[in-house]
C-alpha cells in the first residue's frame, strides 16, 4: 500500500513538472511539482503555487485525477481498471484492498470496492450538478459544468483543492448557501467512510448499525455540533472574519468552519484573522480528522473515541472499554494508542525540525501547517507558499504519512510479528 501510493505521487510529478501542465509553458519545477502530486494524492490541498493560475487544463485534469485516485485509494482505482480488463483479483491484491479500505475481515472486500466507486460517482455527479447552477451563473457552461465537477470531487474526496483563484479558496461565497450546503454535505459523507455510508443505506436504523458504525456517526456528530458553536462564540465580534456578516452569514461561515477542519481544506473566511483559540481549535480538529475507510486523514474520529474511552475507563475504574453494551478489544485499544503516539511525536518531530528551516515564523502558524499537513486537511495561515525547500520536504513526509497512516507505515518498515515461545514475570512500575 504504501509503494502503491508512492508510484502514483511519482507519475504524478513526471506529469505536473512537464512545461504544458503550466499556463506559462514552463516548468512549475520537480520540487513543487514532487509537492502538489503529493498534496493531491494525499487528499491535503496544501499548495506552494495557486492551481488555477499556476496549472494549464492539463496539469488541472492531471491533479484532479490524482485526487480521485488519492482519495478512494489506488487499490479501488486498480480494482476498477482490472473490472474493465476482465482481469481476476488475487488473493493477494484482496489482501491490499482489505487493508486500504480498513477492513477488518477479506470477505467482501472486493464487492466493497465496487460499492465505493459507485457510491463517490453518485455523490460527485450530484454535487457537480448542483455546484454547476451556481459555476454556469457566474463563468458560462463550459467552464461552469467544469467547475462543478473539479469542486465536487475535490469536496467528495476532502482534498481542498479549488480553481477560484488567488489562494482564496471559497472566500467570495461566504454568503452563498447552496454552495455553502452542497461543499459541507459532500465533505461530511465522504469523510464518514463507505462501509458506514452503506450501513446508513442498508440498515437505515442507528440501534440495528455496527459498533463501528455507531461511533464514527456519534463521533463525527458530537465534534461537528460541538465546533459550530465554539467557532460562533469565538469569531462572533471578531469584524475581521464573522463580525462583518449578517446572522445568516454567521452561522452559515461557522458552519463552514466547523466541517472544512475535518480534512476537506477549504474556507470561507480568513484563516489568519481568525482569533488564537480559534485557531488553536482548528489544530485540534484538524488532528483527530475524518472516519476510518474515508477519503480523510487525521488519527480518525473512532481512534479518538476509544482514547476518550479508554480515559474514562481508568478513571471510574472499571475493568472493561465498553460502549452501547459492547466490549472493544484489547487490540483495538492498544492500536488506538500507538496511533494517537505515533502521530504526536511525528507532528512534534516534524514541527521541531520547521522552526529550523522556517526562521521567522512563529510557531502556531508552524504547528497549524504541520498539523494540517498530517491530518491532510490542507488549511494554512500562509506558510505554504513561503515554505523553504526543505520544509516543503518536511511537509511531503507529514502529508504522506497521514494519508497512508503512521501505523501502516511504522508496520510497513518493521519486521514481521513474532511468537514469543516464552513470556516473562509479570510486575509493576509506578506511573502518573
Amino acid at each position: 500500500m504504501v509503494l502503491g501510493f508512492a508510484a502514483v505521487i511519482l507519475i504524478g510529478t513526471i506529469l505536473l513538472s512537464l512545461p504544458f501542465a503550466a499556463k506559462s509553458g514552463e516548468s512549475v519545477g520537480i520540487l513543487n511539482a514532487f509537492f502538489t502530486a503529493t498534496s493531491a494524492v494525499c487528499v491535503t490541498g496544501l499548495v506552494v503555487v495557486d492551481t488555477y493560475t499556476t496549472y494549464s487544463l492539463f496539469g488541472q485534469l492531471v491533479i484532479l485525477i490524482l485526487i480521485q485516485t488519492g482519495g478512494l485509494g489506488f487499490m479501488t482505482m486498480a480494482t476498477l481498471i482490472f473490472f474493465i480488463l476482465g482481469k481476476r483479483i488475487t488473493l493477494r491484491e484482496r489482501l491490499v484492498i482489505q487493508e486500504a479500505l480498513n477492513q477488518m475481515h477479506i470477505s467482501g472486500v472486493v464487492k466493497l470496492a465496487k460499492y465505493v466507486i459507485t457510491t463517490a460517482i453518485f455523490f460527485e455527479l450530484c454535487g457537480a450538478a448542483l455546484l454547476s447552477i451556481r459555476f454556469i451563473q457566474m463563468y458560462g457552461l463550459l467552464k461552469g459544468i467544469y467547475y462543478g465537477i473539479f469542486h465536487a470531487v475535490s469536496a467528495f474526496n476532502n482534498a481542498g483543492f479549488d480553481l477560484i483563484g488567488d489562494f482564496r479558496s471559497f472566500t467570495p461565497f461566504v454568503l452563498d448557501p447552496l454552495i455553502n450546503i452542497v461543499v459541507m454535505s459532500l465533505i461530511v459523507i465522504g469523510g464518514l467512510g463507505f462501509s458506514v455510508i452503506h450501513e446508513i443505506f442498508s440498515v437505515r436504523d442507528f440501534y440495528k448499525l455496527s459498533l463501528h458504525s455507531k461511533i464514527v456517526i456519534t463521533m463525527t456528530a458530537i465534534l461537528l455540533l460541538t465546533a459550530f458553536f465554539i467557532f460562533l462564540l469565538l469569531e462572533y465580534s471578531n469584524p475581521r472574519t464573522l463580525g462583518q456578516l449578517p446572522l445568516g452569514g454567521k452561522i452559515l461561515a461557522a458552519a463552514f468552519q466547523s466541517v472544512t477542519p475535518r480534512t476537506a481544506g477549504f474556507n470561507t473566511i480568513s484563516l489568519s484573522d481568525m482569533t488564537l483559540p480559534a485557531k488553536l481549535f482548528t489544530i485540534f480538529l484538524m488532528f483527530i480528522g475524518a472516519s476510518p475507510g474515508s477519503t480523510g486523514g487525521g488519527v480518525k474520529t473512532s481512534t479518538f473515541f476509544i482514547v476518550i474511552l479508554l480515559i474514562y475507563t481508568v478513571v471510574v475504574n472499571k475493568e472493561e472499554v465498553e460502549i452501547y453494551n459492547r466490549r472493544i478489544s484489547i487490540e483495538n485499544v492498544y492500536r488506538a494508542i500507538v496511533i494517537v503516539v505515533i502521530s504526536f511525536l511525528l507532528i512534534f518531530s516534524i514541527t521541531f525540525l520547521l522552526t529550523i528551516t522556517e526562521k521567522g515564523e512563529d510557531l502556531l502558524t508552524i504547528v497549524y501547517e504541520a498539523t494540517s499537513a498530517f491530518g491532510t486537511v490542507g488549511l494554512s495561515l500562509g506558510l505554504t507558499p513561503k515554505l523553504s525547500s526543505a520544509g516543503k520536504l518536511l511537509i511531503i513526509i507529514l502529508m504522506f504519512t497521514g494519508r497512508v497512516g503512521p501505523l501502516t507505515i511504522a508496520m510497513a518498515l518493521a519486521s514481521s510479528k513474532k511468537t514469543a515461545l516464552y513470556k516473562f514475570p509479570e510486575d509493576r512500575i509506578l506511573v502518573g
